[in-house]
C-alpha cells in the first residue's frame, strides 16, 4: 500500500521550499478584507497566491521592473483584488496609498531573476534594501514580511548577505526575524526570512 504524501512537502516528499514554507506562514495569518504587497511580482504566482488569501474584500499591490511579469500575471489574478504595478519596489511607498500606510497586513519579497526569462536581469541590493525598510513601514502591528533569497545565482550571495545584516540589527523590541534555510546541501539552496511586526 502506497503512504499517501504530506500535504506540506516538497516536490521529492521533502520538507518545504522556501516558499512554501513563506505561503504557509502567510496563509496562518491573512484574513479576508486585509490588504498585502507582492514586491516581486514575476509571474504572479504569489500575487494569486495572495488574493486567495484575503479574499472576499482585500487587495493587493503588486510591483515588477519588467512589462512581461505584468503581462502573464494579468492572465492568473482577478482585476478588481489587484493592482498591478510597472515600477521597482524600492517605490512601493509612493505607490500604496498614505491611507494604507501601516495597515499592510503582509508584503512578499521573492528575489532574484523572473524565471524563464533573462537571467541577468535579477533584483539589486541597493532597491532590495531600500524596499525592505519601506515594507516594515507600510506594515501594520502583527503583520508579517517574507523574504525569499537566491544565493546561488549572480548577485544573489551579496543580496543575502545584506539582507541577513539588516534582519540582524531590527529592534527586537520591535520585531521578531526568524531565518530558515536547508544546512545540508552543496548547492546554495534558497533562503527565508520572515519578519514580524510586533503589536
Amino acid at each position: 500500500m502506497l503512504t499517501p504524501k504530506p500535504h506540506l512537502a516538497s516536490p521529492n516528499g521533502g520538507l518545504p521550499s522556501s516558499v512554501l514554507w513563506a505561503q504557509l506562514m502567510l496563509k496562518d495569518r491573512l484574513r479576508p478584507g486585509d490588504i498585502a504587497v507582492d514586491a516581486t511580482m514575476g509571474n504572479g504566482h504569489d500575487t494569486l497566491f495572495l488574493t486567495q488569501c484575503v479574499s472576499p474584500g482585500g487587495h493587493v499591490f503588486a510591483f515588477d521592473v519588467q512589462e512581461a511579469a505584468l503581462i502573464e500575471t494579468r492572465k492568473r489574478v482577478p482585476a478588481e483584488m489587484t493592482t498591478l504595478i510597472h515600477a521597482g519596489h524600492e517605490t512601493m511607498r509612493t505607490h500604496v496609498p498614505a491611507e494604507l500606510h501601516g495597515n499592510v497586513s503582509a508584503v512578499m519579497f521573492n528575489l532574484g531573476y523572473l524565471p524563464g526569462t533573462d537571467k541577468t536581469l535579477i533584483t539589486h541590493t541597493d532597491t532590495t534594501m531600500i524596499a525592505v525598510w519601506e515594507a516594515l513601514e507600510l506594515l501594520k502591528p502583527g503583520g508579517l514580511l517574507t523574504i525569499v533569497v537566491y544565493p546561488g545565482h549572480e548577485g544573489g550571495a551579496d543580496e543575502g548577505r545584506c539582507i541577513a545584516d539588516w534582519a540582524a540589527a531590527l529592534n527586537s523590541r520591535r520585531f521578531e526575524v526568524q531565518h530558515l534555510r536547508p544546512i545540508n546541501r552543496a548547492a546554495s539552496p534558497p533562503e527565508l526570512w520572515v519578519i514580524w511586526k510586533r503589536g
